[in-house]
């Protein structure tokens, strides 16, 4: 069974701009999901 795992990723970009702050995500086997949110919060640099 795969899973994928998240562990308290952060980005922060030259300057101090925050992208992405302690994010966990525990992703199972045949689940599906979905990053929503409005442009700039982080969504893309989450991305692996």
């Amino acid at each position: 069974m795969a899973e994928i795992l998240i562990d308290t990723v952060s980005k922060i970009y030259t300057g101090g701009t925050r992208a992405v702050s302690d994010v966990s995500l525990s992703i199972a086997d045949g689940e599906f999901i979905v990053l929503v949110g409005p442009s700039g919060c982080g969504k893309s640099t989450l991305l692996p």
